[in-house]
């Protein structure tokens, strides 16, 4: 339903579970995909402008950019120390902020970011005090962008997945597992794909009047009252 042929997109983050689904599903709808794979790819902090350079040397254009990549390590918040604080921060937060910046001085009207976000930007959990509060900041970074980038015609949203299944969590989460299929409406896991036809349909034509907002992929989760 969904036609990007022609369509240059780079995603952040494609190396892993999440990021595989989402570089597919925009190959499925004809985009030429630019695979940045991460962490491991280098410090985005520090490379957006040379990874942006390269997408617009070897394609000519770029027209949308998913920002994947990002950590999601455990820490309880009264042993969490700045550097691990800054650490999470600094990949989720501050690397997404770069690498729109760097993005939006060749994105066209039309063009767009998305940010994947998560639900703990506004639903957390216990561990994750610097991962919740790095995805809140990146919800309202992209309604800060929205606003600002708006009158160029660029959009700028974030996605916010609920729990996605990945190789092996059932074995290594059970009991959580469990009990995210007895709170969702929808009784399952997402997949990589729930998350990836979210952002092909924010970065096409049929999402042409939406920016600066939080599309939520659970499975109807924060639905459930927790009262």
């Amino acid at each position: 339903m969904i036609d990007l042929s022609g369509k240059v997109v780079l995603v952040t983050g494609a190396g892993g579970t999440i990021g595989t689904g989402i570089a597919l599903r925009f190959e499925a709808a004809g985009a030429r995909v630019v695979r940045h794979r991460g962490v491991e790819d280098g410090d985005l902090r520090t490379s957006a402008q040379r990874v942006v350079d390269d997408v617009i040397a070897q394609h000519g254009r770029l027209d949308a950019v998913v920002n994947n990549a990002g950590v999601q390590p455990v820490e309880p918040l009264p042993d969490m120390t700045p550097e691990q604080w800054r650490f999470v921060v600094d990949v989720n937060l501050t690397a997404p902020f770069a690498v729109t910046q760097a993005a939006v001085a060749h994105l066209p009207a039309g063009g767009s970011v998305t940010h994947i976000a998560s639900i703990e930007g506004t639903h957390p959990a216990p561990g994750h005090a610097h991962y919740a509060a790095s995805k809140a900041g990146l919800i309202m970074h992209a309604r800060a962008a929205a606003l600002e980038y708006g009158p160029r015609g660029i959009r700028i949203n974030t996605v916010s997945p609920g729990l996605i299944a990945r190789p092996g969590i059932e074995e290594q989460w059970p009991e959580g597992v469990a009990r995210w299929r007895a709170a969702a409406p929808l009784t399952r896991l997402g997949t990589p794909e729930d998350v990836g036809d979210a952002c092909v349909f924010l970065a096409s034509d049929l999402a042409k009047w939406i920016t600066g907002h939080d599309l939520v992929v659970d499975g109807g989760v924060t639905a459930r009252p927790t009262w």
